[in-house]
């Protein structure tokens, strides 16, 4: 085989990953000069992108702290505040920071991770108000109002961080509501509902949202409604009956399976390591149910180590073969 023509103009090369020049590299006649040049091109980062990450990493570490210290401030001096001080601070930093992201020179990121902290401070607060004013600090709806404020500044930013946070929101929202309004809601059926939305997130982010959405955010969420169909159907296998646990049981199956789907059409190794390590858990829960004797344990035990050896043995299999693939 010859040598491949297209490798030569490396910096019109998009998407070309390190496995796939050492493929080409076995398969042709390309010196180890032009390997080396088009790793270099295509695949390593250049100083213009290592000083990009430091940047945004420093500023978002920089916006972390300033907001961790705004909270420890008030913590360790609440007491020797006047209240009107206490509210004027937090005013004056959120809108202090607010008018830093209105700035045109500001690059667009740097503004999303201000952006970010600012939707922060918004509970920050909410939560200063509700310990003045003895609102309850922990209540659903100082959650509700967090979530409600810092909408607007999601949709508008579209930036990933900010993103998990307003669903982390949600489901903190969801999950005191039905501790400390709807009382009488049991807990599979909690996690069902936990389980759709973040089920519905991530289907209409793979699906439905043109930009590039980062993997870790899609992973982050599809970890999320994963634990919750677990912990609702461990639930459900352990407790009585509830009227729930038929539609999570249903539900999951249809999810679990869309998802080894996605996993294998992607070739996404994480969707078919936490799906079959969820249903592990679940077997073993169902098994732990009908007998807790001692060898029953052992039985579980000894599944456990199987189950997970050949999860992990399958996975290597099917990256080998993904990898043959390129």
């Amino acid at each position: 085989m010859g040598s491949c023509p297209k490798l030569k103009e490396t910096p019109q090369v998009k998407n070309i990953q390190r496995e796939d020049i050492h493929i080409i590299s076995r398969h042709s006649n390309l010196t180890e000069e032009k390997v080396a040049k088009t790793l270099k091109d295509s695949v390593y980062n250049d100083k213009e992108a290592w000083e990009k990450f430091l940047r945004l990493f420093f500023i978002s570490l920089g916006v972390g702290f300033t907001v961790s210290g705004i909270v420890f401030f008030f913590a360790y001096n609440w007491q020797d505040l006047h209240k009107f001080t206490k509210i004027g601070l937090t005013e004056g930093v959120l809108i202090t920071a607010a008018i830093l992201t209105l700035l045109p020179k500001i690059n667009d990121n740097i503004k999303n991770i201000i952006l970010t902290g600012v939707s922060v401070l918004v509970g920050v607060t909410f939560a200063v108000f509700g310990q003045i004013y003895q609102t309850g600090a922990n209540a659903y709806d100082l959650f509700l109002a967090w979530t409600v404020f810092v909408t607007l500044w999601v949709l508008m930013s579209n930036f990933a961080p900010l993103w998990l946070l307003y669903l982390v929101l949600i489901n903190t929202t969801f999950i005191l509501y039905s501790q400390q309004v709807a009382k009488d809601w049991l807990e599979v059926f909690i996690c069902t509902l936990l389980f759709v939305i973040n089920v519905g997130v991530l289907i209409s982010a793979t699906l439905f949202v043109k930009k590039k959405i980062p993997h870790w955010f899609l992973n982050t969420v599809a970890l999320a409604a994963t634990s919750y169909a677990t912990i609702g159907i461990v639930i459900g296998i352990f407790d009585k009956y509830q009227a729930a646990f038929p539609i999570l049981i249903l539900i999951t199956v249809i999810v679990f399976a869309l998802g080894m789907w996605h996993g294998l059409k992607t070739k996404s190794g994480f969707y078919l390591s936490v799906i079959p390590f969820s249903l592990i858990i679940i077997v073993s829960a169902l098994l732990i149910k009908i007998s807790d004797q001692e060898m029953m344990l052992l039985l579980v035990s000894l599944f456990i180590i199987a189950s997970v050896t050949l999860t992990i043995k399958n996975l290597i299999n099917i990256q080998k073969k993904w990898a043959n693939e390129k």
